[in-house]
């Protein structure tokens, strides 16, 4: 059949392992120092992995197997050591954790308008995509903030990211429930030093609060908790 796969420009390639990253079907790996599509019903040809800082990846329409979604996620699965079904935090290209170099005030470079650089020490920030086996959660201590709060606080990242991980989150917009499980797991599988809430002063952002007491109950475990309300007018 005729449909949309990947194509790999080899002499473009120089291995970097982006595009595997951001692959959610495991369809490519870096073999012999080059990406490689390890099988062709394992890309859905959606172009997820399109993010090439060597623009080595295109997608092209030709003849190819059908897209296989059981077959590709059971053999990732089987890579990773896991059992099939079982996510294993990196379903989503979004939520391959990564531990990046914050920039540090006036030794940090200037950043072009057309490529800004990243001043926090990890990713993801959303609560909702972080995985609890994130190495970077192990000790830490987390800031659990609003979403309003980086737009509100001009020295959001002076004062309350620095040797913080962020996880920031909406109790009015997303669902408690899976917060709730998101933070009870990262909690319990993560020896965290404490918690720093900061909320708006807006009543549903008072969620955030109820959330981290009961993920701390649910995990069975207490950590100092400070609550900080960032205040309009």
């Amino acid at each position: 059949m005729q449909r949309p796969i990947i194509e790999i420009d080899e002499e473009k390639c120089n291995g970097c392992g982006q595009c595997v990253l951001d692959c959610a079907e495991g369809a490519l790996a870096v073999i012999d120092g080059k990406a490689r599509l390890i099988s062709e019903v394992y890309c859905d040809g959606l172009g997820a992995c399109l993010n090439c800082p060597q623009g080595a990846l295109r997608i092209v329409t030709r003849e190819a197997p059908a897209f296989d979604e059981a077959a590709a996620l059971a053999a990732k699965a089987e890579r990773e050591g896991r059992p099939a079904g079982v996510s294993g935090g990196h379903g989503c290209p979004g939520s391959a954790p990564r531990p990046l170099t914050p920039l540090a005030g006036a030794a940090a470079p200037a950043a072009s308008p057309d490529s800004p650089l990243a001043r926090t020490a990890t990713w993801p920030l959303q609560l909702r995509l972080v995985p609890p086996s994130a190495p970077y959660l192990r000790g830490a201590h987390l800031l659990l903030a609003a979403h309003c709060a980086g737009f509100c606080l001009p020295d959001l990242h002076e004062r309350w990211l620095a040797g913080r991980v962020a996880l920031i989150a909406c109790p009015k917009l997303d669902d408690a429930r899976e917060y709730l499980q998101k933070l009870t797991d990262i909690l319990a599988a993560n020896a965290v030093s404490d918690i720093t809430v900061l909320r708006m002063s807006v009543p549903c952002c008072g969620g955030l609060d109820a959330l981290a007491h009961k993920a701390m109950t649910a995990a069975g475990v207490s950590v100092p908790l400070h609550s900080h309300t960032v205040r309009l007018g």
